[in-house]
């Protein structure tokens, strides 16, 4: 899956050939064929035709190995989002099972949020249930990020930096969870070089710089294991692994460590034949070298709940270093390196329901459906998955010996609820290993745990929800309070919800009357007002959704009386016309001689997209359509359509501030001014600033007619040597 390689649809039919018969493969291109006519006149930021996307995914699974179905999904992926197709054309074009996988990976796009964070949670939620049913559609999803991350240089700075992210929170731990670490990997150092890219762009010239005297530093441990395996007659395939520039960057980090002092950036791999050769070639390395004491991690008795196998051991290596060696099978590295994937891979004769044994040992994303339904909201589901799911897990013992996963930092109260929610909530106690702790202990691998619990316990405590860790216990807990406290959570939820209009600036008595309350109710599917002011004492359901829901009709009119305001207001201002010229070179849509002035805040230039505020007594502001500025609902309510006069764009200057980053060496400030002076390009100010990482931060304001001449000005700066990024910058 080299990231730099762009795929015709051609090399992904050959890729499906090497696995699939023919009539398969005319499935896949018949997906392919479709979806080209479907996007036929649409086209990506980069301005390549937008076909180009789909036919990367369906390669990347096409890598994989997945069955027809997956890989036609992936070239249909975008069609229902992006097209008019639908889902029933595609049933009926494919069927249904196709049907199901686009649908699983398609967002939702009809309905209106609050917050792009809400929209985003609700499509993740979406996503992760479909998921749950079937774990195609998150293979397809993986594939289309990973696309996405190679191409996201063609995006604006804040959405870039707000994908990766999103990445490196869902999508990277996921790619984890599932065992793919190709995509995993790739996934965190793109994340990390649109996030941080002066630590990102360090740590890869730092490497470079030794890269000649490690490489045979490994040609010579490689050299030692395999004449010491020849003398046992153990064939094996020896390789070096360089450590990712992510995981190099989270260990300088978190151990607040220089890259000077980072050692194990290589690890020796050894694929061996069968689990005993595996065992063999481990006592062959500690021979050799001393074992470093802790380091010794056996994954073939005990696998990673990815199904990950593998001996892990760190040694004194020849030059005093630490040096890791991986020793596992062919298989094994098979699952190593595609976990999940490998065993959904597509055979001749191999139907996909032999692969639910392996779903079942993936139980975690079965307990999604449960988060599903004990989360109130969708934000609230992702933040439980990225407790219960994504963080560092602990593995300790039942006293029958089965083996219970549990996010890092769990305690007591987390494994009884895991186990059953009766034996939560009649917990009085707890025994690690053998000896009798207190709730708040924090569980570690390999400990053996013991539930103690009585039939007269009068059940959980609500210190318990701020000991208890996962999501699950939390809710459980929650649950209980729920079912023993109704008439306590009436109260509580009414006097939410009242609050929450009072902050609307509402009349109560005009909004909560018997009908309008009856009906907000049936609507949240309750069967009265105190069952749904209930839910909102206990957080089923949120005061804000049950206030937003009570005021819709008034708030409506609010909105048209705001609009019919804004309306008179540029009828005053078209009443009372300013007379002072306008330079700005912008008018609004069809008015003439308006005040209008550019905001600072963004400075806005020919080519951007913009939009008008009107301001109180100062005329109309001009905003980029980006600016946070104008996000809160206040601003929505006063923007108008504005637009830019062509006479005068090639004329008029505008100040941009930019930001440039780069490698702090003699001579780069210099070199950029001169580069800025060739594209006859006048700047009004500057300023710089270098760290003790030798990063150099060069701030430069400078004066364009528009969006391509500021185009201009950047790609020259980046042909420069040392520099990492240029980025415009709001004040």
């Amino acid at each position: 899956m080299a990231n730099d390689q762009v795929l015709t649809a051609e090399q992904v039919i050959d890729k499906t050939r090497v696995y699939l018969n023919e009539e398969h493969c005319e499935f896949v291109k018949r997906a392919y064929e479709f979806a080209k006519h479907s996007h036929r006149e649409q086209y990506r930021k980069s301005g390549e035709p937008y076909i180009i996307h789909p036919i990367q995914v369906a390669g990347i699974l096409a890598d994989l190995e997945m069955d027809p179905a997956t890989v036609a999904a992936g070239f249909l992926h975008d069609v229902v989002e992006d097209t008019d197709v639908t889902l029933k054309d595609i049933e009926v074009e494919f069927n249904d099972e196709v049907a199901m996988l686009v649908d699983g990976v398609t967002k939702l796009g009809k309905i209106k949020y609050k917050s792009h964070e809400e929209q985003q949670a609700e499509n993740h939620r979406k996503m992760f249930v479909a998921m749950a049913q079937d774990i195609r559609v998150i293979l397809i999803k993986l594939a289309d990020r990973l696309h996405n991350m190679r191409t996201l240089k063609h995006l604006p700075v804040e959405k870039q930096r707000r994908i990766s992210n999103e990445t490196l929170e869902i999508f990277a731990p996921l790619a984890h969870r599932l065992g793919i670490s190709k995509i995993k990997w790739e996934l965190e150092d793109t994340a990390l070089r649109y996030l941080n890219p002066q630590q990102y762009y360090r740590i890869v010239n730092l490497m470079k710089k030794k890269r000649a005297e490690r490489e045979q530093y490994l040609v010579d441990v490689m050299d030692e294991v395999r004449s010491r395996m020849k003398e046992v007659s153990i064939n094996a395939e020896l390789s070096g692994r360089p450590k990712h520039i992510y995981s190099i960057y989270r260990k300088m980090v978190q151990q607040n460590k220089q890259f000077s002092e980072i050692y194990d950036l290589l690890a020796v791999r050894i694929v061996v034949n069968s689990i005993k050769d595996c065992y063999a070639v481990l006592g062959i390395i500690h021979t050799c070298w001393k074992p470093m004491p802790g380091r010794f991690k056996d994954y073939i008795a005990m696998p990673k709940p990815n199904m990950y196998q593998s001996l892990h051991t760190t040694v004194i290596g020849p030059k005093g270093d630490p040096l890791e060696v991986q020793i596992r099978t062919s298989e094994m590295h098979r699952i190593a390196e595609f976990g999940i994937a490998a065993h959904w891979a597509y055979k001749e004769g191999k139907a996909l329901a032999d692969t639910t044994s392996y779903e079942q040992k993936l139980t975690w994303f079965r307990e999604i459906l449960e988060f599903q339904n004990d989360t109130a909201n969708a934000e609230e589901f992702m933040e439980s998955l990225k407790i219960d799911l994504f963080s560092d897990m602990v593995f300790v013992f039942t006293p029958k010996g089965d083996v219970i996963e549990l996010p890092s930092g769990s305690v007591p109260i987390d494994f009884a609820y895991r186990i059953h929610s009766e034996i939560g909530n009649k917990t009085i106690g707890a025994k690690v290993n053998g000896k009798m702790v207190t709730l708040d202990y924090r569980l570690k691998t390999g400990d053996i745990i013991e539930i103690l619990t009585s039939k007269h316990s009068y059940g959980p405590s609500q210190d318990w929800l701020k000991l208890a860790q996962t999501s699950q216990a939390k809710n459980k807990i929650r649950a209980f309070f729920k079912k023993q406290r109704r008439d306590e959570n009436v109260d509580k939820g009414r006097e939410l919800v009242e609050k929450e209009i009072r902050a609307m600036e509402f009349d109560l008595k005009e909004i909560l009357t018997a009908d309008n309350l009856k009906k907000v109710a049936e609507k949240f599917n309750f069967a009265n007002e105190d069952d749904m002011y209930a839910a909102v004492g206990y957080n089923g359901v949120t005061a804000l959704q049950v206030a937003n829901r009570l005021t819709e009709k008034w708030r409506k009119k609010r909105d048209q009386e705001q609009s019919a305001t804004i309306t008179n207001a540029i009828s005053d201002m078209k009443a009372f016309p300013s007379t002072k010229k306008r330079e700005s070179g912008v008018r609004v849509a069809g008015i003439d001689n308006l005040l209008i002035r550019l905001s600072r805040c963004c400075n806005p230039v020919p080519g951007d997209e913009i939009v008008g505020f009107i301001t109180k007594g100062r005329g109309v502001s001009v905003h980029r359509a980006d600016c946070t500025n104008i996000d809160s609902n206040d601003a929505q309510t006063r923007l108008i359509p504005v637009e830019w006069e062509s006479s005068l764009n090639d004329r008029k200057e505008y100040n941009v501030d930019i930001e440039i980053s780069g490698y702090d060496r003699r001579g780069l400030l210099n070199e950029v001014l001169q580069a800025v002076n060739e594209t006859k390009t006048n700047i009004s100010a500057v300023s710089g600033r270098s760290d003790r990482n030798k990063m150099a931060t060069i701030i430069m304001s400078i004066a364009i007619h528009n969006v391509s001449h500021l185009q201009k000005v950047v790609d020259r700066i980046k042909q420069i040597p040392d520099i990492y990024s240029v980025r415009r910058i709001m004040n």
